[in-house]
Formats: C-alpha cells, structure tokens, sequence
C-alpha cells in the first residue's frame, strides 16, 4: 500500500480563536498563514483518515461530529449541522456500519465527537457498532479524570458509551496492538497526557497522522505551539524529535485541522527549518 491509497475524509468544520490556535505566535505572524474573520476566528478542519487495508476499513478520528446542542455547536464555532463525516464515508461507498476499527488519537471533542450520533437524532447514541475503538491507555485515565483546566474538552457521554461498548481497546506504552505491523503508535504528552500518534507503515515510507502536535502545515515550524497545550515547551520537544525522525523514512504527516492540506511530505531546508510540501 502507497499513500495514494489513503482517503482524507471530510468531517464537519469549525471556527475558533486564532490566537488560541496559535499560542503565543502574534497576528502579525499568523495571519498570513490563514483566514481569519472579524471575530478573530480561523477555519479549521477535522479531518478524517480512511486507509482500506486485508478487508478491512480503518477509521482514523472522527471529527467534531454534529453531536452539540445548538448553543453549545455556536460556541464552538461547528459550521455545519448535519454530520458531515458519515457523508464523506457514503461518497466513498461506505457506511458507518462498515467500520472495522476507530482509531481516537485523544477523546477531545474535536477529534472524537464525531463518533456520537447527530444532536438531531435524539438520545445520543454510539456510531460506528461492528468497530473496535482503539484509545491509549494513558489518555482514557485523563478523560476519565480530568483536571479542571481541560474538562470542557471531553464529553462524559462519550466515555461511558465508549466504556459500555465492550468494543474498547486500550493501547499500552509499547504502542502495540492487534494492528500492528501495519500501524505502531507513538504517545506525546505535551498536549495532553497519553496523546496517541498513528504511524501507518507504507510502501513508500511512514506516514504519522499527527493530531494535535501538529494540527497543520503551519504547526510543523517547531517554535508554533496552541494555546490549548498542555505543556507548550514539551510540545516543541516532542515535535522537533518527531519530525527528525520522519525525515529520515521519507515520512510523511496526515493533518486533522489544516483546510486546505490533508498529507503533507517532510523536508528541511539548509538552515534547519522543517516544512511540507503538499501531497493531498
């Protein structure tokens, strides 16, 4: 498998706070970088990754979804209100129902709410019923028992359909499961405890669907961290570490929140500096 066989999925898109997204990075830098409206607010996707691999299909993330009450989706800046995902799933020919695993990198709302029925079908309900959904072990303990600072980033809900399911499976530090050889995971903790970093092991080398320790194109200059981080300085560690070693396997990233990249290629200029050049 290559990484033309990946699918970028569209999930449902919102708007937040540019400053937020970029953490102590000034307008003046930023906002060459994206659109921004009258509010401060940047577009931001959360994006979906679909690899079709032995028969099975591999869900990686699964947006935002459509699963706030309306103020809380106005909030949040959710632009669209049908769940986009599930559509994106039918124009490659699938349903929800096809599903084989949902691989969560964190359970943040922007990443997992997706995995919820739409606010607009009543009592919330778990997608996705014939899938295993694959949680580091490490990041289910903060979702469980978050600390104040984050605890409007996770959706009790959530949790308890996931922890009810009986199709929850829990990765360990060694970054290992059922899944392997074909997907290894990696963990950060700089933007929240247990983070967990698919690296799906292609033909034409590896490919790290890098969530939020690099949300986007603009987030691979190391210094960029978000204001949501948990520990901004270990985020730039973290990254500096991740992206020398990708460069090395030809490696490339998958990004959840850049609208206008799915898959960026890794490179380093003369001075250093890391960058992508734009696959998808």
């Amino acid at each position: 498998m290559k990484i033309n066989d990946v699918i970028a999925l569209n999930g449902n898109t919102q708007l937040l706070d540019g400053g937020a997204m970029f953490g102590n990075a000034p307008k003046e830098m930023w906002k060459s970088w994206t659109a921004v409206d009258e509010l401060n607010r940047i577009p931001l996707a959360c994006r979906c990754m679909l690899i079709q691999n032995q028969g099975k299909n591999l869900l990686f993330e699964t947006g935002i979804g459509s699963f706030f009450e309306p103020k809380m989706k106005e909030r949040f800046g959710v632009v669209e209100k049908e769940h986009v995902l599930l559509k994106s799933l039918k124009n490659h020919g699938l349903t929800h129902e096809q599903i084989d695993a949902v691989i969560l990198s964190h359970l943040h709302f922007d990443h997992a709410g997706g995995t919820l029925s739409a606010y607009e079908d009543g009592e919330p309900r778990l997608l996705f019923p014939n899938a295993k959904y694959y949680v580091s072990k490490e990041h289910w303990l903060r979702a469980t028992n978050p600390h104040s600072r984050d605890r409007v980033s996770f959706v009790p809900i959530l949790n308890e359909l996931l922890e009810k399911s009986g199709r929850l499976v829990f990765v360990e530090k060694d970054g290992f499961s059922d899944l392997a050889p074909f997907v290894t995971f990696r963990f950060s903790q700089g933007h929240t405890p247990g983070l967990m970093l698919s690296e799906v092991h292609l033909e034409d080398g590896s490919l790290v669907f890098s969530s939020d320790l690099i949300p986007g194109a603009a987030w691979v200059h190391v210094p960029i961290s978000m204001g949501y981080d948990r520990f901004p300085e270990l985020v730039i560690d973290e990254k500096r570490e991740l992206l020398t070693d990708l460069i090395a396997k030809n490696g490339k990233l998958f990004f959840t929140h850049d609208m206008q990249c799915a898959i960026g290629k890794l490179g380093q200029d003369a001075k250093g500096k890391f960058y992508t050049e734009f696959i998808q």
